[in-house]
């Protein structure tokens, strides 16, 4: 009896991951063909938060398609929010969807971009999909089954001196001068203690796959959206990484701010260094992450 009823749990998510693989291959396929295309692009929050036609379009897509196979599902999508809709994670089954990771490097023609798919059941991210529509890579986790990179299974660094890291990060949409001085500082700090080098590559999702893939020790970023690392999260701890707060606890998914890395001990380097970056949350609750300092 226990073998089936465990049996009848694993049987949902398996049919979500593949639900999922299969979208984003889908939405990869049109932003492939878009990319080389002219945009028409509109900002958001800030001049630096850019939206296109092509974003719409894949999240429309990728929510249609999952709502009619599970119709029961609740979706947090980036171009819904933006709209208006509530960034709110509960515990039923959710899918988290960020139909163009690395928009800006889209709208410029820059082949750095990808579709994030993730998915949480009783606020737990139970699997990811990211798909790398360029290069083609499909990276894939499940809670408990491992992270794989199209079939490749995936271990992260096990480096623990940040004196032998690369590490990513990224600049995010904000321009207000306090904020971009204290990202600019961030980087100094890791600089400072003589990291090899700190790199922008323009797609929070693909910087995390990066950290799994093991060709990067470590990423951090303050600014980013639970739709930028949900999928990633998963990711990145199947294939044996960590993923917590800048601050040094646990992960808070709608906090907007993240350490991952191959060993807990090179995050916890990485977060000795960095000053907290004041953003609003996700979910609306508790203000402004910056009641924190160093």
């Amino acid at each position: 009896m226990a073998g089936s009823g465990e049996r009848s749990c694993q049987q949902p998510l398996e049919e979500c991951l593949e639900a999922a693989v299969q979208v984003a291959l889908g939405a990869g396929q049109i932003i492939r063909e878009a990319l080389r295309n002219e945009k028409r692009v509109q900002t958001k929050s800030s001049a630096a938060d850019l939206v296109t036609e092509t974003d719409q379009i894949v999240e429309n897509l990728i929510i249609s398609t999952l709502k009619k196979k599970f119709p029961s599902h609740r979706f947090i999508g980036e171009e819904s929010v933006a709209a208006g809709e509530k960034c709110s994670l509960t515990d039923d089954p959710t899918w988290i969807i960020d139909p163009i990771d690395g928009t800006c490097n889209f709208v410029h023609g820059v082949p750095v971009v990808a579709v994030s798919i993730g998915f949480s059941v009783k606020k737990e991210l139970e699997l990811g999909v990211i798909y790398s529509c360029v290069e083609e890579k499909l990276y894939t986790g499940r809670k408990g089954h491992g992270a794989f990179c199209n079939g490749q299974k995936l271990q992260a660094s096990n480096q623990t001196d940040i004196t032998k890291a690369l590490i990513l990060t990224e600049l995010g949409s904000i321009r207000e001068p306090v904020a971009v001085k204290k990202l600019f500082n961030n980087m100094e700090r890791l600089l400072r203690v003589h990291a090899h080098g700190i790199r922008i590559i323009g797609s929070a999702a693909l910087d995390l796959c990066h950290v799994a893939t093991g060709d990067v020790e470590a990423f951090y970023q303050f600014g980013l959206h639970c739709w930028d690392m949900a999928a990633a999260a998963v990711i990145v701890r199947e294939a044996g990484g960590i993923m917590m707060d800048t601050a040094g606890g646990p992960l808070d998914l709608m906090s907007r701010r993240v350490v991952a890395a191959g060993t807990s001990e090179m995050a916890h380097q990485i977060v000795q260094e960095l000053q907290p970056v004041a953003y609003e949350r996700d979910d609306g609750t508790g203000g402004a992450n910056d009641s924190l300092s160093k």
